[in-house]
């Protein structure tokens, strides 16, 4: 069983912020307007804050989440896109790094588990808003560019 204590700080805070790396990842292949972007990120919390299994890592790293949560803090506030490379290149880049880590240091169950919810919390993002469309008509559930990130998501997390 793999929990905090298997892993440093910095090697923790990258675990803990990749469930809003992945709904970041979402934001960014389309990004719409307000409205959108706050579905996303309610979409993303919730996602993050309730994860689909119960494996101790995901558990522990859940419970970190809500904690940041009610004390008001940014669980990205350490993760920073740089200008010299696309955005959507650095999500998965952090993405595969942080599933990287789970992967050298959690069981394969857990760590199967953990890009599982990665790519959920991806996809509740993606579902949150329609897009396109006039007045709701014609709207999409998942945008072509959403579903192009979630494929990429999906694939560099080898699910």
């Amino acid at each position: 069983m793999t929990t905090r204590t298997d892993f440093t700080d910095d090697e923790w805070n990258r675990i803990r912020r990749a469930p809003f790396v992945a709904g970041m990842a979402i934001s960014l292949a389309d990004p719409g307007g307000p409205i959108e972007m706050s579905k996303e990120t309610i979409a993303t919390i919730k996602s993050a804050t309730n994860p689909p299994s119960r494996e101790q890592l995901i558990a522990e790293v859940a419970l970190d989440v809500q904690a940041m949560s009610q004390q008001h803090q940014n669980p990205l506030s350490d993760f920073k896109l740089n200008k010299g490379s696309s955005p959507g290149e650095q999500v998965l880049t952090e993405l595969k790094a942080a599933s990287e880590l789970v992967s050298a240091k959690a069981t394969a169950p857990e760590s199967a588990a953990f890009n599982q919810w990665l790519l959920a919390t991806a996809q509740a993002a993606a579902e949150a808003a329609k897009d396109g469309g006039f007045m709701g008509f014609g709207a999409k559930q998942v945008s072509d560019g959403e579903q192009a990130m979630l494929d990429q998501v999906r694939s560099t997390l080898g699910i």
